[in-house]
């Protein structure tokens, strides 16, 4: 697996956004290539984003990590600044998707607010055919002790083929809460025993390791992956036949 790389990407002198800069992990001339975003309070290189980055390369994606401005901010001294309501980060991700350019087959996502802002752009990047799929790491459902303060109203009717991977301990959403969410079937659900909000697990409880459960959640996006794949190709046959 190929280390860790830098990039400053270039974006439009006019936007209002920063250049953002990305994280690359994985090889270059992978079929599928990983957009991630941060969670509220941990930048794109904190432990838990950098495993899952290297999880998902050690299976062959190319994953691009990248941080909102908010969060960049903090790299040049401006402190901790809040982050704004996940509805106004919606033009950053986007500015994001535009400066990764064309990498071929697209997957964006990102860990628990990272993901849920990814899930409220993905549907106008799918239908206009930019991405292929939605992964999200640890979806933020509600607050933490806040169960009836749901973030799912447009995950409702999402068309977007979207894989959400989440540790049965996670207080932002527990396999109990979910359950009586009215989600999208084009979501799936990819539960780990006993993990956090990070998926790591108690392993004297669970009998998993943080290393069990990356590889789980790697390998099962992979598959996901794949099967999207296959889908596509079906219907462009079918279109042509």
């Amino acid at each position: 697996m190929q280390a860790t790389r830098i990039l400053l990407a270039s974006i439009p002198e006019e936007a209002s956004f920063h250049k953002p800069m990305f994280l690359f992990d994985g090889p270059d001339n992978a079929d599928v290539t990983i957009l991630l975003a941060h969670g509220a309070g941990a930048p794109m290189d904190s432990p838990s984003m950098t495993a899952a980055a290297e999880a998902l390369a050690g299976v062959g994606f190319r994953v691009a990590r990248f941080e909102f401005d908010y969060m960049a901010a903090r790299r040049t001294g401006a402190g901790r600044t809040p982050p704004p309501r996940a509805e106004a980060l919606n033009p950053h991700y986007l500015a994001a998707v535009d400066a990764l350019g064309d990498v071929g087959a697209l997957i964006i996502g990102g860990k628990s607010m990272g993901g849920r802002v990814a899930s409220m752009v993905a549907d106008a990047l799918f239908e206009s055919g930019r991405i292929r799929g939605l992964l999200c790491l640890g979806y933020p459902f509600h607050p933490p002790g806040k169960p009836d303060k749901l973030r799912t109203a447009h995950l409702a009717d999402l068309a977007t083929p979207a894989l959400i991977v989440q540790g049965t301990r996670d207080e932002f959403g527990t396999p109990e809460d979910v359950s009586t969410y009215e989600l999208s079937p084009r979501i799936e659900i990819l539960w780990l025993e006993d993990g956090d909000h990070d998926l790591k697990p108690r392993k004297r409880i669970s009998g998993f390791s943080a290393a069990d459960h990356l590889k789980a959640m790697a390998e099962a996006v992979s598959v996901w992956a794949a099967r999207l794949e296959q889908v596509r190709l079906l219907r462009t046959c079918s279109a042509q036949n």
